[in-house]
Parts: structure tokens; sequence; C-alpha cells
């Protein structure tokens, strides 16, 4: 790897005459919704610079290093349609060999069978590879594969659901003049109020994923759990095109409003949960929504920009200063490096879809916004935020938001050689669910009713 050895004060002064030097850190920064992936950094294959001029951490090889494609990016997403296998979301030898040939039809002749169990298995995993077929399409908005596949996946979930026992509810939400869709998990304790999680995505997910990771669990520890989809999330951008915003907390205030008039939620015993972007969403959420009686931010994020300006060993101020005076450039830097980099290539072009941005400097102003270093403080509920060895994402943002929290707070960390240690423990999450639910549980527990 070639170290930027001329990387001083003066030369930040000129920030993108080191064009060769920064193409690809730089746009990889610029992505910080998803954060820098080790091997995409500066060159292929390469660790990364943290900063110009310093060598970042050597990572020891791990078990999903190289498993199955080259590019951590395809490794990550294999291993995330592999983890629906412990719900029967997914089954190993389809996920390997035949992830994309799947026929819906499939489930279908299993209920005309009769087997309605088998039926619902197989809905649900062709669910799940549908949604993986159209993660890498967002560079063209209008292609209509996305609503096509979009769609198959939609349906097979929804004949899954109602297949499903024990059953639960597509809801839908009233927000700002129209509806967010959602997943209503009863806890099954007829007559009586149950303790409430409600759960959203980060930057890619989908609710359909929260059930298979989360819902099911929730509900075999006496949860009831609320899923929905906020803006820029699932069919809310694609069929209403309503993108993400910073002030999360007009998206999940009217949620919390939802739940607050269900006869079967326990009002003192509501919890939010945010995943990977979600980590800087319920973070702002519950810094201004005070009816929520805990809060887990997986992973936890302080600044949603910060791998950008790091980076490139810059301060915030810098960076938007260099994309306000020269868009231009900074979007030609951006555009090459996706050329080379599957994860830089998805995440300016799934980031400029959910943003509604034109182009990546954009993007990068509208993210920007995105920092709860002046909200912080104003959390009030106990709060776990977790970290990962081996987090791909957002490296150090997870302490520096434990550090900024006035409120009680736990701050967790899986270990490389676990099995939870990717990001949103994906590959691990048995193990994940159960420090998150054994901490509710604790949480919730020193809760009058």
């Amino acid at each position: 790897m070639k170290k930027n050895d001329g990387a001083n004060d003066n030369e930040r002064d000129r920030p993108l005459t080191r064009r060769a030097a920064l193409k690809a850190s730089l746009a990889l920064g610029a992505l910080a919704s998803i954060g820098g992936l080790a091997a995409q950094a500066a060159s292929q294959g390469s660790i990364p610079q943290i900063s110009p001029g310093k060598e970042g951490p050597v990572r020891m090889a791990s078990w999903h290093d190289g498993f199955f494609f080259k590019d951590e990016s395809l490794v990550f997403e294999l291993i995330r349609v592999l983890s629906k296998a412990n719900e029967h979301g997914a089954d190993i030898g389809e996920s390997l060999s035949t992830a994309f040939r799947i026929k819906q039809k499939e489930g279908d002749e299993c209920l005309a069978k009769g087997h309605k169990v088998s039926a619902r298995d197989a809905h649900l995993r062709a669910s799940e590879y549908y949604r993986s077929a159209d993660f890498y399409l967002h560079g063209n908005p209008e292609n209509p594969a996305m609503l096509q596949l979009w769609g198959r996946m939609d349906s097979c979930f929804e004949k899954a659901r109602k297949l499903s026992i024990p059953t639960f509810e597509a809801i839908q939400i009233p927000y700002e003049g129209t509806m967010l869709p959602g997943y209503f998990c009863p806890a099954g304790t007829r007559g009586k109020r149950a303790p409430t999680i409600i759960i959203h995505q980060g930057f890619d997910g989908t609710i359909q994923e929260l059930y298979l990771c989360y819902g099911k669990d929730a509900v075999r520890r006496g949860y009831n759990c609320l899923m929905f989809e906020g803006p820029g999330h699932g069919s809310v951008i694609r069929k209403q095109g309503l993108p993400f915003r910073h002030d999360w907390e007009k998206v999940v205030t009217p949620v919390v409003d939802y739940a607050l008039r269900r006869r079967d939620v326990d009002s003192k015993r509501i919890a939010l949960i945010g995943l990977s972007m979600g980590g800087y969403l319920a973070p702002r959420a519950a810094a201004y929504e005070h009816r929520l009686a805990a809060l887990v931010a997986n992973e936890g994020i302080l600044d949603n920009w910060s791998t950008s300006y790091e980076r490139l060993g810059m301060k915030r101020e810098e960076l938007m200063k260099l994309i306000q005076d020269k868009p231009g450039e900074f979007n030609a830097i951006c555009w090459e490096a996706a050329k080379t980099s599957i994860t830089v290539y998805w995440g300016l072009t799934n980031g400029m879809w959910t943003f509604a941005a034109k182009s990546p400097s954009e993007f990068n102003l509208k993210q920007a916004k995105m920092t709860n270093a002046d909200c912080a403080h104003l959390i009030s509920c106990p709060t776990l935020v977790i970290d990962s060895d081996a987090e791909q994402f957002f490296g150090g943002q997870p302490k520096k938001l434990y550090d900024a929290l006035k409120c009680p707070k736990t701050y967790t960390v899986f270990k490389t050689g676990e099995g939870s240690e990717l990001h949103c423990q994906v590959g691990g999450q048995l193990r994940g669910n159960q420090v998150i639910f054994d901490w509710l549980d604790e949480t919730f527990a020193g809760i009058k009713r």
C-alpha cells in the first residue's frame, strides 16, 4: 500500500489536488451511511489508512474473510441471507446455489397440496431471495425490475404472514398525511398489556428482515414487536418517494402515538431499537421523544458523516467547504472510485436514491445533517450502545455515542471469534438477540407497572 507521505497541513489546504491518492478514500468517506469497508479504502486488497499518513490497525484474518466471494460487500450480503436460516427465511443450499432462481410457485405448489407449514417457509425463503436480488439495482431507480422484485418479495412475505402461527398483523401508521407500513407481532398475552419493542432499519434493510431477525424472537420472550418503515425505507421510498430525513423524531413520535392507542401495549415499557444507520436515527428520535423507556443503538452512531472527514484527516467544516466550493470535481472523484468498487458504487447509488439527491455532493450535504453531537445529552431513557470488533461501517462511532450520553447507559462489544462480530451481528443473530433481549428484560424489570 502506498503511503500518503506528503499529507501535511499545507497539502490539506489544497485538498483536491491529490486526486490519484485520495480518489478511493474520498469517495468511500463520502458514503458515511455505510462507513468504510477496510478492503476498499485506498486500494483493493489493502488495509486502509484511518487518516492520511497514519496506518490503520492491522486486523487478523477471520472466518468471514473471502467467504465464497472476494468482494467484501458480496460476502456480507451472502452471510446476511444465510443468517435468515435460523427462522426458515433462507436455506443454505438454496442460498449458495439457486438464490436468484427461486420460483414463487414453489410455495403455491405446497399450499395446493395442503402443506401449510412448508408453504409458509417456502414463501419466507422466496421473499428473502427476492429482497437480495433487488439489492444492487438501485443505480437506476427507473429500472422496472426494482418494483417487480420488490412486489414479488412483498407478495411472498404476505402469503407467509397469513400462514404464520402465531399470527401477526400488517398495520398502517398515520404520518404527515400519509401512512407508514409495518407489522405488529403480539406477545400473545390476551387481555393484558405487554412490553413493546418498536424497531426500524437503517440505510437499506426491510421490515420483512426485521420479522425474521427480531420479531419472532421478541414474541418468544413475551414482547410485542412493532416493526415499521419510515422515509427512505422499503416501500416508503419506492412507492411514496419519501426520502430519509435527519429529524427522525418526527417519524418515531407518530409510531409511539399508534402504539399507545393499542390495548395490548404497556405504555410504561416501550423500547426503541435502531439498526445500522438506525443507530443514528433511533438516538436522534429518543433525544426528543421521552415516552420511550429504553433505547438500543445497534450499532451506535454519534455522527453519521464522521467517516468522511475522519478518513481524510479533515475537520467537518473543511470537508463541507470543499464539497460546496468544488462539487463537480468531488462528484467526478466519487464516480471514478465507484467504477472499481462494488461497495462504493452500491453505497453511492443507494444513498442518492434514498436521500433524493441528484449528485454525490448533494448526498453528502444531506448526510452532514445527521449528527447526534448536539442532542445526545437530551436522551433520558436507559440506553444500550452496541459495538463490534469487526464493524465494517461505523468503526469508533458506538463508543463516541456512549461517551456523549448522560442517561443510564450500557456499552457492549461483540468480540472477534464469537461469531457475532460483524455489523449488527449478521451471521450471529441468536447471540446478538440474547444480549439485546436480556438487557431489555433487566431494564424493564426495574419499571413499576
